[in-house]
């Protein structure tokens, strides 16, 4: 196995360096997971006849992974970061070709569990990596374009679907089974055909939580429970709501990726000139804006194209969590950033386990009290942001430390 250190990678031809492997990874992940995705609410609609709250307890059981993500502190003791990250992302794609074999409720919960598996321990080292690797001068604008190019992969995934579903009549075995063996076989040519990159800071190999990161870790939470409002809610409400078909539902995501590919690298550099406190800000008053709006849609039985205006402007302010990543990058020890991204992504998941299956039922009752509830999530993350300094940093993690000499880099 070759190790070379972060500073020798210059020698490299450009396509092994560690700046394309990040993108490699980006565009790889989500062709099988938004493929994944995008299907979903079809496809257990259509095959296992879910209802909201069979759908609540699907990502209940899709993030309990998320929630042991801890266990990557435990893992990297024996196996290198950069390994772990390849032979998760193989395991999604593995899992998620594998979806469509066993249309039942336990065959589905069962895949759903494996992938995700693979999916919350790839993005734990993804994340963890990003920072290592990443100057943290360029960070904002970087980790904008890495997003982007995840979006351009994903548009590719579903530009094809949305051409070639009906016209085709083509198999949700099929899409799944191409979508997830793309993503294997990329995860396998980077896992071998890259070396080893070795950070100039050598990280912590066990748990970490850190009295300074309180604010960091408080924000993480209330992210993940907002989140999976979106995330489990939104793609339903289209579907039962307002009927929309698998080409219809993609034909919306393919604008989302649209958006993103042209929005992310503006995110980045908002956030690199306004810093990430009023990013976070905006991010959070936007989305308070955009929950109480789908609430209106059952109060006031608004049109379909305003919920799928809001579907997109929702996804849009996503964008700007990267912001969350560089505020942590700027406050963070160097050799604290691979266990503390774990310890971030189990307190991220903390409600995401048991949010999805209360709320389906509630959903039950009342599908706008769903959306409330986001709303005031999205309220207390904006009080949160508040505490942001202007210039965060280590010793200046809140603004109720004394501010920094000079602006943190």
């Amino acid at each position: 196995m070759q190790i070379i250190r972060l500073e020798d990678t210059h020698n490299l031809p450009f396509w092994r360096r560690p700046a394309a492997l990040l993108f490699l990874m980006a565009m790889a992940m989500p062709v099988a997971f938004s493929t994944w995705s995008a299907l979903l609410n079809n496809f257990v609609i259509d095959v296992a006849n879910f209802d909201g709250s069979d759908i609540g307890w699907l990502h209940t059981v899709r993030e309990i992974p998320g929630f042991l993500a801890i266990g990557v502190i435990a893992i990297i003791m024996f196996v290198r970061e950069q390994v772990l990250g390849m032979v998760a992302l193989v395991m999604l794609g593995v899992a998620t070709g594998l979806t469509a074999q066993f249309p039942t409720m336990g065959g589905i919960l069962t895949l759903t569990m494996l992938s995700s598996i693979g999916f919350h321990y790839y993005e734990t080292v993804n994340q963890s990596l990003q920072l290592q690797w990443i100057d943290k001068k360029k960070a904002p604008q970087t980790i904008g374009w890495l997003m982007a190019a995840g979006s351009g992969a994903t548009l590719v995934a579903y530009i094809l679907i949305v051409m070639t579903w009906r016209a085709y009549d083509l198999s949700y075995n099929f899409v799944y089974m191409v979508s997830g063996g793309f993503t294997a076989i990329v995860a396998l040519f980077c896992l071998f055909a890259y070396p080893q990159f070795e950070a100039p800071h050598p990280q912590l190999k066990t748990f970490v939580l850190r009295k300074r990161y309180w604010l960091y870790y408080a924000m993480q939470f209330m992210a993940g429970a907002r989140r999976q409002i979106f995330v489990v809610f939104a793609g339903f409400m289209m579907v039962e709501k307002f009927g929309f078909k698998v080409h219809e539902i993609t034909a919306l995501y393919t604008i989302n990726l649209v958006v993103n590919i042209i929005v992310a690298p503006l995110m980045g550099r908002i956030v690199f000139k306004f810093g990430e406190r009023r990013a976070l800000l905006f991010e959070y008053f936007g989305l308070i804006l955009v929950f109480l709006a789908y609430g209106g849609l059952y109060f006031f039985s608004w049109g379909v194209i305003i919920a799928s205006a809001l579907y997109v402007i929702d996804h849009m302010l996503f964008a700007l969590a990267l912001a969350l990543k560089t505020y942590f990058q700027k406050i963070a020890d160097p050799q604290d950033i691979a266990p503390t991204a774990a310890v971030a992504f189990t307190i991220n998941h903390i409600a995401a386990v048991f949010l999805p299956a209360g709320l389906g039922y509630l959903w039950l009752l009342s599908p706008a009290a769903v959306f409330v509830t986001a709303a005031c999530m999205a309220a207390t993350s904006f009080g949160l942001a508040l505490l942001v300094p202007r210039h965060p940093g280590p010793g200046h993690e809140t603004v109720f430390q004394g501010a920094l000499l000079a602006p943190a880099e």
